[in-house]
């Protein structure tokens, strides 16, 4: 990498958010040597507990380890004080949650569900092969560049399958600030039995993330955790994608919400209960909407109640559904929005 170590050398430019339980602060900045626009995520090291210490070396030692087109992973990582500074590629769209709050309030369109859900693929099947666990599949998590590269971040929720240099079938870890991830972990994992959770877990949050892209709004949201849990032990999907989540009558009561937007590096607001996430104040579609066979039955295939009927990762890059992502990045989503159709 051309950029250096030195603090002095970067120009911030804007705030982009906060992560990581509120201890980081995410901006865009300039690097003044070469003029390149990153996105740099500071973290004030001595208000960190040794929990969240270890969740950070963690998150730095799997970017270095990881290679993969669709995941983002850190460019280089160096200390100033007690300043942990981590440098990640600058994607120019945000995240999908952004997109929807901002250009998309009533829903992605089918072409471009496709387009996001297939990156993401690609980088879970490329963690699962490599031993990996991401436990963070959500919308915010699902970035996007400038020249349509989708990526997913959210490394610190990852976690090895490996032990004694054997792959486990099963893991027993709870994600660590789980209550913000609730309404995307799978019911296996919340369960917390002892058939543990696999890599099939992140196939169901995928499921969850594609009725969040449809709709603008994220199932099980507003229900309270010991509701919610019970729903989706009972198999509930809580997610119909031709008919809205909520009464119609309902919908005064929710307004746009176009604070928090997310870093590009993690989480974009931190949880103040469990009951509220990030998206929770994102408008609702005024009417049911029809959707296609194949987003059904793929959603169907994911939020499947047992983990050995779900399809692996690799199957549902085959999946009929993703036979609409040919077309490149900026010719296909000029069509979806006016501000794709804009230079960044």
């Amino acid at each position: 990498t051309d950029l250096s170590t030195d603090p002095a050398h970067y120009q911030l430019l804007s705030q982009l958010g906060r992560g990581f339980n509120n201890l980081s602060q995410v901006s865009m900045a300039r690097h003044i040597l070469s003029g390149r626009l990153v996105a740099v995520k500071n973290t004030n090291l001595d208000e960190c507990t040794e929990d969240e210490l270890l969740q950070l070396m963690n998150e730095v030692l799997l970017s270095r380890l990881f290679r993969h087109p669709n995941l983002l992973t850190s460019r280089l990582v160096f200390s100033s004080s007690c300043q942990l500074w981590v440098l990640s590629p600058l994607m120019s769209y945000g995240s999908a949650d952004s997109l929807l709050r901002s250009c998309f309030p009533d829903g992605m369109s089918e072409s471009l569900i496709a387009y996001l859900l297939y990156g993401v693929l690609r980088a879970l099947e490329y963690l699962h092969r490599m031993g990996y666990v991401h436990r963070g599949v959500k919308a915010s998590h699902v970035l996007l560049s400038a020249e349509g590269r989708v990526c997913l971040s959210g490394l610190q929720s990852v976690y090895s399958l490996m032990k004694d240099g054997k792959r486990m079938r099963a893991v027993f870890d709870m994600p660590q600030h789980s209550p913000s991830l609730l309404p995307w972990l799978s019911p296996e994992l919340l369960r917390q039995d002892l058939h543990g959770y696999g890599v099939k877990s992140d196939i169901y949050s995928l499921g969850i993330v594609a009725c969040e892209l449809v709709s603008g709004r994220v199932p099980f949201q507003d229900m309270p955790p010991t509701l919610m849990l019970l729903q989706k032990l009972r198999g509930s999907h809580c997610c119909f994608l031709d008919v809205p989540p909520y009464p119609l009558g309902d919908m005064g009561a929710l307004k746009v919400s176009r604070s928090g937007v997310d870093s590009g590096i993690g989480e974009s607001v931190a949880t103040g209960s469990l009951t509220r996430t990030a998206t929770a104040e994102r408008p609702q579609s005024p009417a049911p909407k029809n959707h296609s066979a194949t987003l059904h039955n793929l959603v169907q295939l994911c939020l499947q109640q047992q983990p050995e009927r779900r399809p692996s990762a690799t199957a549902l890059l085959t999946h009929p559904f993703f036979r609409q992502v040919r077309s490149p990045f900026h010719r296909a989503f000029s069509q979806f929005h006016p501000v794709f159709s804009l230079t960044v």
